[in-house]
């Protein structure tokens, strides 16, 4: 039985990707908190590449095992 690691990093970025989206989201109006980071909301933009990341692994991850079963 061969597993695809794929998957579960997938699911990982694919999860942290959209927790960090939402408190991007939440914090948005708040200047302080991103004060340090030139007033860029780091939250939000790292969180949309980990959700992008993730879901590029979870595709390519489903691609393979359905190509396999076939």
């Amino acid at each position: 039985m061969e597993i695809d690691i794929r998957l579960p990093i997938g699911f990982m970025f694919t999860l942290l990707g959209l927790l960090l989206v939402i408190f991007g989201l939440t914090t948005e109006g708040d200047p302080e908190l991103y004060r340090r980071s030139l007033e860029i909301n780091v939250n939000l933009w790292s969180g949309l590449l980990m959700l992008v990341f993730g879901g590029l692994m979870l595709l390519f991850g489903l691609r393979a095992k359905r190509s396999k079963t076939k």
